[in-house]
């Protein structure tokens, strides 16, 4: 897969890196970890422009949280609610709670939509609880926006300085996306694990 990113990227450049970002919304194991800071790298060798990188990468990136923003909008409310009332214990949610769990996000949306782009294994999933709330466009990609192009300013950045050594990147940044994914695992199992019914449901 890496010698496919670099080929592309090559090949392709400011197009390539954008369907690869939008790839790694669409498809996890693509990784924008190994994908900017190698585009970051092409920036300092004066193949590609640093600002049309960081452009590139946030257009693509954007475009897949926009796909998911539609699957949430798909799901909506009524059928969200039905899961939860056929499958809550997966959901770990029932019913009740989907109104809950709505009301906590509409209050914290800007933040939740801003720091959930800049968090490993959270950035692609973040965008469809935005859909199922029905947040507004603006809204949506205000946030959406600010917080995609400072992951990509980041780690564009940090190819860009290190050069050769870009690959260091996602060596450091590996260990957190594991520590996430693993934590959010534990969360998940316990929720799980403790889910209950409610009397005279």
């Amino acid at each position: 897969m890496f010698d496919w990113i670099v080929s592309l990227i090559d090949k392709a450049g400011y197009g390539g890196i954008a369907l690869l970002m939008l790839l790694e919304n669409l498809f996890p194991p693509i990784p924008s970890e190994v994908i900017m800071p190698l585009a970051g790298f092409s920036a300092a060798r004066g193949t590609l422009s640093f600002t049309g990188v960081v452009l590139a990468g946030t257009a693509g990136s954007l475009a897949g949280a926009y796909f998911w923003f539609l699957v949430g909008r798909w799901i909506g409310v009524p059928r969200l609610k039905a899961f939860a009332a056929t499958h809550g214990r997966w959901l770990t949610l029932h019913p009740d709670e989907v109104d809950q769990a709505r009301a906590l996000f509409a209050r914290h949306q800007a933040l939740a939509l801003f720091l959930g782009r800049l968090v490993p294994a959270v950035r692609s999933v973040i965008s469809v609880p935005a859909g199922v709330n029905r947040v507004p466009l603006v809204t949506f990609f205000l946030w959406t926006s600010l917080g995609t192009a400072l992951w990509t300013l980041l780690l564009a950045g940090a190819g860009y300085l290190l050069e050769s050594q870009y690959e260091r990147v996602a060596e450091w940044l590996n260990p957190i996306s594991n520590g996430v994914v693993a934590a959010l695992a534990i969360w998940y199992g316990y929720r799980v694990v403790r889910f209950r019914v409610p009397e005279g449901t």
